[in-house]
Order: C-alpha cells, then structure tokens, then sequence
C-alpha cells in the first residue's frame, strides 16, 4: 500500500467528515490498497480459496505490518480510514482491558490504638478467595490441533494473523463470519511462519477439516497442514 495513497485518502475523509456522513464520502477506496477490491464481494482480497493452487492470503493483521508490504495490513494509520468505507474490510477492535480501580483511602483516618493490640496469639491470615471463573472470548472449539483445515462452500476470507487471539478479532470485524479456523501452512504465503486464518459463515467441525495441503508451490515444496484448530462464534 503506498503511504501517498493512504494520506490521501486520509485527508479527504477528514474533510468531508465536517459535512457528510461517513457512507457518503466520495473517494476510491481501492486507493487505500493498490487497487484490490477489498469488499465482501471479492472475498475481502482472497477470491481464491485456500485450499486452491494460486491463493494467496487477503491481509494481514498482527504487530509487524513491516514485514509484509505485499498485504493490507490492518494496522496503524489506515485503521482510522477505514470506517469511512465500511463495505470493505475493517481493522478489528481488541477487547477492552478489565478495568482497574485504585483502593480508596477512608477520611477522616481512623485514630490510633494506645496501648497498642497485642499481638499474641497471632492470628492466622484469612484464607485467599476462590479464583473466579475464566471469561469467554465467545467462542467454542470444535476441533483442536489436526492435520487438515476446513474446506466449505460458505468461505469467506482468509488471511495471516500473529495468534490465534488475532483470528478470533478478524472474524469478529467481518459481521458475516460465525466460525474461523486457524492452522499453520505454506500455501501461497512466501515462506511466511505466522498463522492462517480462514474464516466462514457458518460453524464448522473435523469432517469438513479436509483440506490436508498437497498445493506445489513456486519453489517445489509442497504445502502442508498443522496444528489447525476450529472456533465456533457463540450466537
């Protein structure tokens, strides 16, 4: 993505925001990404699905957009632009932090104690509370750690991420995605180590987990499939 192409379009967002709404701002969006249809119509930059010979991966998301100028990477500045075009792809939103309240002191503070208390027999410190529950990230696995991902007719996109947390973010940016699948492979991905993530409408488990490699690609390796693992959106 040329860095011309993003202030621009910067630019003529922030202008037109004093009097437009952001759906009726007149600019090209395929600026934003050199020209790649980057809308649901064109499988968000993936038309080709990845278990096809020739995929390529459609974005990138993670903290290292540097290492893949090749890719819409949703990150940084153009995060800002997008929701001025909001048929296209989103960068997602991580969820917000717990919050973390300070210990208030009492007023006015108590008087002390004279004689002092005495301290024996000492008394044993209360015992700790029960750990809370683990929160839910909204999703529940449907398969963990197989050799083969998931290969369906209601695709969607597909892309790299850092983590698997990421892949959980993306399918929450794309409203129509209910399921994602992360897995590690070397289809299309010019010898990239991060994760795959595929995603798809509709939830999914291991006998649509089909897609086992098999791809040749440009330098003669042949793809593979591991470690691959199924999320399932929570309606």
């Amino acid at each position: 993505m040329k860095l011309s192409a993003l202030v621009t379009a910067a630019i003529a967002a922030s202008a037109a925001s004093v009097a437009a709404a952001p759906a009726t701002i007149e600019a090209d969006p395929l600026a934003i990404f050199g020209g790649v249809d980057m809308s649901a119509k064109n499988f968000y930059g993936a038309p080709i699905r990845p278990w096809q010979p020739g995929a390529k991966p459609g974005w990138y998301y993670g903290n290292f957009p540097w290492l893949f100028p090749w890719l819409p990477c949703l990150h940084g500045p153009i995060c800002t632009v997008l929701p001025w075009f909001p048929w296209v792809i989103q960068c997602p939103k991580p969820p917000p932090k717990p919050p973390v309240f300070p210990g208030w002191p009492t007023w006015p503070p108590p008087p002390p104690q004279w004689p002092p208390p005495p301290s024996w027999p000492p008394h044993p410190p209360p015992p700790p509370p029960p750990p809370k529950p683990p929160v839910g990230d909204g999703y529940t696995q449907t398969f963990k750690n197989l050799t083969g991902a998931t290969q369906a007719g209601d695709y969607v996109t597909f892309g790299l991420v850092d983590t698997v947390a990421d892949c959980k973010e993306m399918c929450n940016s794309i409203p129509e995605c209910g399921f994602a699948n992360s897995y590690y492979d070397v289809n299309g991905k010019d010898g990239s180590p991060l994760l795959t993530c595929s995603l798809y409408k509709s939830c999914h488990n291991a006998d649509t987990a089909t897609n086992t490699g098999g791809q040749t690609q440009p330098n003669g390796s042949v793809n593979y499939i591991r470690d691959s693992n199924g999320w399932c959106k929570k309606k």
